[in-house]
C-alpha cells in the first residue's frame, strides 16, 4: 500500500479534486437524481481505471529495470535536477550504483534514482547502408 501511494499520490490528489469537482456540480438542485448518480460513478470509474493502469504500467516498468539491472544492463534515469544540461543519468553496477528497495544509491553521489523514473537503456542498431 505504501509504495502505491507513494507512486500515485499526485494522480490522487487529481482524481480527488475532480471528484470534488463532480460532487459540487452532482449537488445542485436542478441535477435529477439519476445523474447525479452517473456522474459519480462515471468520474470514480473513470479515474479508478486510470490510476490502476498506471499503477500497473509502472510498476511492470520498474520490475524490468531491476531485472536489467540486475543482469548488468545500464539503465537511464530522468534527472530533474539541472534542465540546462543532460536530463538523464546513466546507472550500472559498472560505476557503482546499486539498488536499495525501490531506489539506485550511489555512495558517490548524494542524490538517488526511483526506479519508477528509469527505463531500460536500448543500444541503438547502426545501419550501414551504401550508396551506390
Amino acid at each position: 500500500m505504501n509504495r502505491f501511494l507513494t507512486l500515485e499520490a499526485g494522480n490522487l490528489t487529481i482524481a480527488l479534486f475532480f471528484l470534488l469537482i463532480a460532487i459540487f456540480v452532482a449537488t445542485r438542485p436542478f441535477v435529477r437524481v439519476a445523474v447525479k448518480k452517473f456522474i459519480l460513478f462515471t468520474v470514480v470509474a473513470v479515474f479508478s481505471l486510470l490510476i490502476a493502469g498506471h499503477y500497473i504500467m509502472t510498476t511492470g516498468r520498474m520490475s524490468d529495470v531491476k531485472t536489467a539491472f540486475a543482469n548488468g544492463k545500464e539503465v537511464e534515469c530522468e534527472s530533474r535536477l539541472n534542465r540546462k544540461a543532460a536530463q538523464s543519468i546513466v546507472v550500472s553496477q559498472k560505476t557503482g550504483w546499486h539498488l536499495e528497495g525501490d531506489l539506485f544509491v550511489n555512495p558517490e553521489y548524494e542524490r538517488t534514482f526511483h526506479t519508477a523514473r528509469c527505463i531500460v537503456k536500448v543500444k541503438p542498431k547502426i545501419a550501414i547502408s551504401s550508396n551506390k
